[in-house]
């Protein structure tokens, strides 16, 4: 199955989305982006909830523009789930499921064969959504859309759920629109994100390539990537663009053919700390010595902001246990940190 959007738009008193065109295979598309970027209108306008102004939208070869909802054979999970309340599990899922044994089927996967028996006000957060994607999915849709079916729960749960969508998700082969606004969710679920910003798709790849080569300052500081300082191409050589930092010269791998005034950037995960130094590098104009800022645990994980003076910059690193442990990262130590020369990207100043 594939789901095209071309040049689809579509204008609100105060708002215009697009012109934007997608194309999802089958495979997650994760949409991200911060609130009122538009996310869930994309959604409403495949589910058929918003009749878009212009562009078209097709599932393989079939028009679903002026399509009825009920005709476009698609899923939608919303976040509370929307069950019925005077029904149990078993009879919410019953009720859209195209045959007995696809009700089966995702009671085991989803595993809630349990709590079949409970209505709607029995069930914890994690369970009424389970019960509603078993219900989406039992419909036996030819594409899924999903508009932050996890926000509402808990960490603990949101983590867990996290793994049990994309367990199940690999076993689908239809294509999965995911809606969200939290990063974490969408690299954990996502083949590829779509970055959204404005009405506006900013910059379509897979996690990791949105990680490691943001398109825009907006890209990297949403999608977790603080560090970003102005620099300047001074050279090239074999292996790409040379720039300057304060007083610090860094080799990059990138080919540069713009301006020579350019924003750098270095995702936190790829900056090493301490004894943490990278076999593979032998250029010291990829090792700094710097002073620790500040601290910051989130969970298991230690954000460590340590400036370096000769680049008259401050760059934030990830540190993990048990190099936590290891490291001394109080405010005003010493400490020395090292990136490849892969790990910094470059993009035009705005």
């Amino acid at each position: 199955m594939t789901l095209t959007l071309t040049d689809i738009t579509t204008t609100y008193e105060d708002f215009t989305l697009g012109p934007l065109s997608l194309v999802v295979d089958n495979e997650v598309l994760a949409v991200l982006g911060p609130s009122g970027s538009g996310k869930t209108t994309i959604l409403s306008s495949v589910a058929g909830i918003v009749q878009p102004d212009t562009g078209s939208i097709y599932l393989n070869e079939r028009s679903l523009i002026d399509c009825p909802i009920e005709h476009r054979d698609i899923g939608v999970v919303f976040q509370d789930g929307a069950l019925f309340p005077h029904m149990t599990a078993y009879e919410n899922i019953a009720y859209a499921a195209t045959t007995p044994e696809h009700i089966d089927k995702y009671t085991t996967l989803l595993d809630i064969a349990q709590i079949l028996d409970r209505k709607p006000a029995a069930l914890s957060g994690g369970e009424r959504q389970r019960v509603a994607l078993a219900r989406t999915l039992a419909a036996d849709p030819s594409a899924l859309l999903l508009d932050e079916p996890l926000s509402s729960l808990d960490t603990p749960i949101r983590r867990r759920l996290r793994g049990d969508l994309r367990a199940l998700f690999q076993t689908l082969d239809i294509p999965v629109i995911y809606v969200t606004h939290d990063q974490q969710t969408a690299t954990a679920l996502g083949d590829r994100l779509a970055i959204v910003q404005a009405g506006m798709i900013k910059q379509i790849g897979t996690p990791q390539m949105i990680r490691n080569a943001p398109n825009s300052a907006f890209v990297a500081r949403f999608t977790g990537n603080e560090n970003l300082f102005t620099a300047t191409v001074t050279d090239h050589n074999e292996h790409g663009a040379i720039i300057r930092i304060g007083e610090q010269t860094v080799q990059t791998t990138v080919t540069w053919t713009g301006d020579d005034c350019v924003t750098a950037s270095v995702h936190p995960a790829r900056i090493q700390v301490g004894s943490q130094l990278m076999n593979d590098l032998t250029d010291p104009s990829h090792s700094f010595t710097g002073t620790v800022v500040q601290q910051l645990t989130e969970g298991s994980m230690t954000r460590v902001t340590i400036a370096v003076q000769t680049a008259d910059i401050a760059l934030t690193a990830t540190v993990h246990p048990p190099m936590t442990h290891q490291l001394s990262l109080i405010p005003d130590e010493t400490v020395e940190i090292t990136f490849s020369s892969t790990a910094v990207h470059l993009f035009a100043r705005e």
